[in-house]
This record gives structure tokens, C-alpha cells and sequence, in this order.
């Protein structure tokens, strides 16, 4: 039953979170001014995967991202994700006094765990979460048994 067992622990993202946690402290105690992200770093936006008796539903976590910004596709089994996060233009990067929210570009893939119907496809974003449903294939979708009595 691998295909039921829930990913939640990512540990390189873990200790690079950590590791910018320990360099803005040493920023904070010695002074420095605030860093800007990398250009070249991505950041990950948290992904649940889960199934309904009719749909494989995934929602991302996307707060401040528009619309616009966000693309999807599929390709085979696979279900990619990539978009863009920026930070407010209109505020210099010298009036900064803290920055703790990850910008620039992401992509995430994920691997669906059980054939889907590419073509019906739906997503929807609302309140800085997306939505997309992907209707299960006939085939997968869990069917009722009569039992006949002799």
C-alpha cells in the first residue's frame, strides 16, 4: 500500500530553512542589514495530495502569488508546477529592517499515484491556495459488488 503513505518531512528543505535562520540571526547580533533572497534560490511551496471516491485532489499553498504567475501541466503521470513569487517593488531594498518570506521562482513535480483523466483537469485558486482536481480514470474508481444469494 505505498501509494497511501503520507509525505510530509522534507529534510534538505528543513536544514535550508534552518541555515537562513541562523544567518539572519548572525545578521540581528552583528548588525548587517537584511539579505535579499538569491536570485538563483528557489523556494517550495507546500503541496497535500490526497483522493476522493471520484478525484486525486492537490492543494498548494501559493500566498501572494497571482494568478498569472502560476503554471501548470502534465505530462504521463506527472503533474509540474511552476510560477513566481515577488517581493513589493515599490519598497526599496534598503528600507528593509527583515525579510522572512521566501521570493523568486518555484517548480514542484509530483508523481500521481494512480491514473487520471488529463483532459478534465480543473483549477482553481482562491484565498492564496490552489486547487486541482483530477478525475480518476473509470477503471480506478472503486465499484460497488452485488452478491448473489444461491
Amino acid at each position: 500500500m505505498d501509494r497511501w503513505r503520507i509525505q510530509r518531512f522534507d529534510p534538505f528543505r528543513e536544514l535550508t530553512d534552518m541555515q537562513t535562520e541562523i544567518n539572519r540571526a548572525f545578521d540581528a547580533y552583528f548588525g548587517g542589514r537584511p539579505r535579499m533572497a538569491e536570485p538563483d534560490r528557489a523556494w517550495a511551496p507546500p503541496i497535500d495530495v490526497y483522493e476522493t471516491r471520484e478525484q486525486l485532489v492537490v492543494a498548494v499553498e501559493l500566498p501572494g502569488v497571482r494568478e498569472k504567475d502560476i503554471h501548470l501541466s502534465m505530462t504521463g503521470d506527472v503533474l509540474s508546477l511552476r510560477g513566481q513569487r515577488s517581493i513589493a517593488a515599490e519598497v526599496p531594498q534598503e528600507s528593509y529592517h527583515r525579510i522572512e518570506r521566501w521570493s523568486g521562482t518555484f517548480e514542484r513535480h509530483v508523481q500521481l499515484p494512480i491514473p487520471v483523466q488529463a483532459d478534465k483537469i480543473r483549477a482553481n485558486y482562491r484565498d492564496g491556495v490552489l486547487e486541482i482536481r483530477l478525475p480518476k480514470l473509470e477503471e480506478v474508481k472503486p465499484r460497488e459488488i452485488k452478491i448473489e444469494v444461491s
